[in-house]
């Protein structure tokens, strides 16, 4: 075995813990983005409750980032969340330029894609439902990681 199949391997046996690293971590950022729009932490103002579309997006901003994060239902959340950041691109950035560095919509387009990605490939390792759940995606329980 050359050693560029030896690399190979060593990276797919790792694929499901670095994508459940990957929806950990995309999960604390989205929660941190709900809770700022919805309770004004991280110097952030408040959006007054029930002003649209703001409030509503950050409550499932808060929500969805919390099932991500933990890998609960993530699949659900994911779509969710990858369509109020197609609907937050489309509707607050678009206007201002074609492009998400022109129109100040590299969050959301970023957010989109990323949310995008965890619903075709499901948690990864470290899922809450990940040990008895199918969602966890193919192979995530039957590969071991070896040093």
């Amino acid at each position: 075995m050359n050693s560029t199949a030896r690399l190979n391997d060593w990276l797919t046996a790792r694929q499901p813990l670095v994508l459940g690293l990957f929806r950990i971590t995309l999960g604390l950022l989205f929660t941190s983005e709900g809770a700022a729009t919805v309770f004004g932490i991280l110097d952030r103002e408040a959006s007054p409750v029930g002003d649209w579309p703001f409030w509503y997006a950050g409550v499932i901003e808060l929500v969805c980032g919390v099932l991500v994060l933990l890998g609960v239902a993530t699949r659900g959340a994911a779509f969710i969340s990858s369509g109020i950041m197609a609907f937050a691109y489309f509707t607050e950035h678009q206007k201002d330029g074609l492009f998400p560095l022109q129109n100040g919509g590299l969050a959301p387009a970023l957010f989109c894609w990323a949310f995008l990605l965890l619903v075709f490939s499901g948690p990864g390792a470290l899922s809450l439902t990940g040990q008895t759940d199918r969602e966890a995606g193919p192979g995530a329980h039957s590969r071991r990681v070896s040093p």
